[in-house]
């Protein structure tokens, strides 16, 4: 049985409340506030620094153009980075050229209102929402999530994990390429669950490769190797 740790039992248990979702980009040295409030078949309604503004796929305001939307999400692109938005999640702080604030190898992240540590990201090149999780052996991703990103998990190793709701199957596969910022890795390790999962977990399969300290209420992570 493959251990993927406390925090994804905990997540797989998550029922994600219905809400605005925050994210903060960068533009050169200021920050943007951009809120999903809702959507409208294929169109968003965002909030952009206080004014909403509803986008079709492709359209642009304030600098930030709406790529796609899907069920309860929407990826919208900024500065030439794609984030991706749903609705629910709690607010994510995105600093300059990176996933979270920072630059080169480091990332700082800041907690949301629940202490949990989330950065924006990708997976094969599409855009990303990670949470991370020293309990968690390896990344760990839903099924949805999987299908999402374009992963056929299912040709993958099978196995076990241990979650809320007792033993269930999941698939370990490996992905070309999982980007933090302006960090890459490839060929990582992930694990797929069946069950849904609010948050793609970031295990220690790839925070290992990061040393992790605080500052303040901050997290720190330094790429090692």
């Amino acid at each position: 049985m493959w251990s993927v740790g406390q925090a994804q039992s905990w997540a797989l248990a998550l029922v994600v409340a219905l809400g605005p979702i925050a994210a903060a980009f960068a533009q050169t040295g200021t920050s943007t506030s951009i809120s999903l409030q809702g959507l409208m078949g294929q169109r968003a309604v965002v909030l952009i620094d206080g004014k909403l503004r509803t986008l079709n796929p492709g359209e642009s305001n304030s600098g930030v153009r709406l790529i796609s939307v899907g069920n309860g999400e929407a990826t919208v692109e900024v500065n030439g980075r794609r984030e991706l938005l749903r609705l629910g999640e709690s607010q994510a702080q995105v600093g300059p050229g990176t996933g979270a604030g920072g630059s080169g190898n480091r990332l700082v992240i800041a907690p949301d209102g629940g202490g949990h540590f989330l950065l924006q990201g990708s997976i094969n090149g599409q855009a990303a929402r990670f949470m991370v999780d020293t309990g968690a052996s390896l990344v760990a991703m839903g099924a949805a999530e999987a299908q999402r990103l374009g992963i056929d998990f299912r040709k993958g190793e099978i196995g076990y994990v241990q979650t809320a709701n007792g033993t269930a199957p999941a698939y370990r596969v490996r992905v070309r390429s999982l980007r933090l910022g302006d960090i890459e890795f490839s060929d990582t390790e992930v694990l797929v669950s069946p069950q849904s999962m609010p948050f793609i977990l970031l295990g220690n399969n790839v925070l290992s490769r990061f040393q992790m300290t605080r500052d303040a209420d901050r997290m720190v992570l330094e790429r090692k190797y």
